[in-house]
């Protein structure tokens, strides 16, 4: 067994530190100009993101939250509608649905990649489902193509939440360009992640990105004359500097992802226990987590713990089973695969520069406690 170390489930230092000369300049150059909301950094980074996503628009709000709320209301969702989403995400994607006043709809996932399983939402739509949002989780875009027919027919709208998808694609098309619009969260630990919160909304329509620009402006596009009630959702300038500095390297970074899953794939093959995460065919996965399924899944977390490795869980809770949306009726087994998975997935460290000696350090701690 190799000398203790510390090892963190994300390793946001080591980013700042490669960006660090460029953010500074930028920092400097905004502080100087004053130009602290709006002005040419939050400009350039939204047509350099709507370029990496194949989109034509991009707005830039406040978080990830705000972006997918944005989107919805921007789509037409309105208070009283449904609006269907998988139960194995974080809570953002069914409070965006709440805030506006929808009726979050939960539907399972599939046991293989945990991404919604479309002939659950099949079974769940009715008369008054107005959106399917899927959620393109752990790094890896969710089955799209197949949910286009049932928004066709149902005259719902999709909305991707691609906050855990930056640079991911499926069948060559990129994670934020599939919906009539996506939200994105530039939280700093994502794959694109900014110095605190920060979000977009992305889409091929003018007019949403028009109406989203409008609702998180106060309502107002000429100042003091609010068309309608809004709120304040803008990307912060500061932040824009710092996520210019990282979308320049978020393909090389997204690489980096890819083989420290392979390592992992590699080291981890012959432990018994262990259930490894697959990519979907189609698919090209950024690796935001590296999550596996294994028994007994809290003692090894204390136990990896304690040997000093930052290990996760996303997301212990299923959205039904939380004091939060207990008010929608579901029960505990309801959602059984999004259930058993929240029993039993762990997150290894992944970051674009975690090395292989701590990637086996990682996997010799593992198999010591299994």
């Amino acid at each position: 067994m190799k000398v203790l170390q510390r090892i963190p489930l994300v390793d946001l230092a080591a980013q700042q530190a490669e960006v660090d000369d460029e953010v500074q300049a930028g920092l400097k150059a905004v502080f100087a100009s004053t130009a602290f909301i709006g002005g040419p950094d939050v400009a350039q980074f939204e047509e350099g993101y709507a370029r990496l996503v194949g989109a034509r628009h991009c707005v830039g709000v406040a978080n990830g939250t705000d972006a997918l709320e944005l989107a919805l209301r921007a789509s037409g969702v309105t208070p009283g509608g449904e609006v269907i989403l998988p139960a194995n995400t974080f809570i953002a994607t069914a409070e965006a649905v709440s805030r506006i006043g929808a009726r979050p709809v939960l539907v399972d996932v599939d046991p293989t990649h945990l991404l919604i399983d479309p002939s659950r939402v099949a079974e769940a739509m009715t008369e008054a489902t107005q959106a399917i949002v899927p959620v393109h989780l752990f790094g890896q875009v969710a089955p799209v193509e197949l949910l286009e027919p049932l928004a066709r027919s149902s005259g719902a709208v999709i909305i991707e939440d691609a906050a855990q998808s930056q640079g991911a694609s499926r069948h060559s098309r990129a994670a934020g360009s599939w919906g009539l619009a996506a939200g994105t969260s530039f939280y700093p630990g994502k794959n694109l992640g900014a110095a605190g919160d920060a979000g977009a909304v992305t889409t091929d329509s003018a007019e949403i990105a028009a109406r989203v620009r409008l609702l998180g402006a106060h309502g107002s596009a000429v100042k003091y004359q609010h068309e309608v009630i809004g709120m304040n959702s803008r990307l912060d300038t500061v932040q824009a500097v710092v996520l210019n500095a990282k979308l320049s390297r978020l393909e090389r970074w997204n690489q980096r992802r890819r083989a420290a899953a392979a390592n992992y794939a590699e080291l981890l093959a012959n432990v018994p226990g262990v259930e490894l995460p697959r990519t979907a065919e189609g698919n090209i996965d950024v690796w935001h987590l590296y999550v596996i399924r294994i028994a007994e899944r809290d003692r090894v977390l204390r136990a990896l713990t304690d040997a000093g490795i930052g290990v996760g869980v996303h997301y212990p809770v299923p959205v039904h089973l939380t004091a939060a949306f207990a008010h929608l009726g579901y029960s505990a087994g309801s959602f059984p695969v999004a259930e058993k998975a929240a029993d039993t997935m762990l997150s290894l460290p992944l970051y674009p520069h975690i090395t292989l000696d701590q990637q086996e350090y990682v996997v010799e701690n593992l198999e010591r406690v299994l």
